[in-house]
């Protein structure tokens, strides 16, 4: 297993060709209290850096970037009925989606954990 992350404050959980995404602790601090959380359909294909979702809290909407190609072969429905989680466990219970990767190569474009932290801190 491997944590990777993207500029857009994606983490992607790698398990051999399945992988589970969702958004940083960074990024949940920066939306504020999430009350929605809209997922990607069961089986729809994603491009890398598309759009799979978008979370709206008090203070706005973000749009979520799928980190890697792939389909969607499984989502949290915990989020329909409690998108809190993703404020109180970004990083874990608050996970998105999971996604069959098509191209594992796609990979090498993410950060690593210290790459995203030197990202973070470079945003001031």
């Amino acid at each position: 297993m491997a944590i990777k992350f993207t500029d857009d404050h994606e983490w992607i959980d790698i398990n051999g060709d399945i992988a589970t995404v969702g958004v940083t602790n960074y990024a949940q601090e920066q939306l504020g209290d999430v009350v929605f959380v809209e997922l990607p359909d069961m089986g729809a294909t994603l491009d890398q850096g598309g759009e799979s979702g978008v979370i709206e809290s008090v203070k706005a909407a973000s749009e979520i970037y799928a980190p890697v190609a792939g389909e969607i072969v499984e989502v949290n429905e915990a989020l329909n009925d409690d998108p809190a989680l993703i404020n109180s466990a970004p990083e874990g219970d608050g996970w998105m989606y999971k996604i069959k990767l098509s191209d594992p190569s796609e990979l090498d474009d993410l950060m690593d954990k210290a790459g995203y932290d030197a990202h973070v801190e470079g945003l001031g």
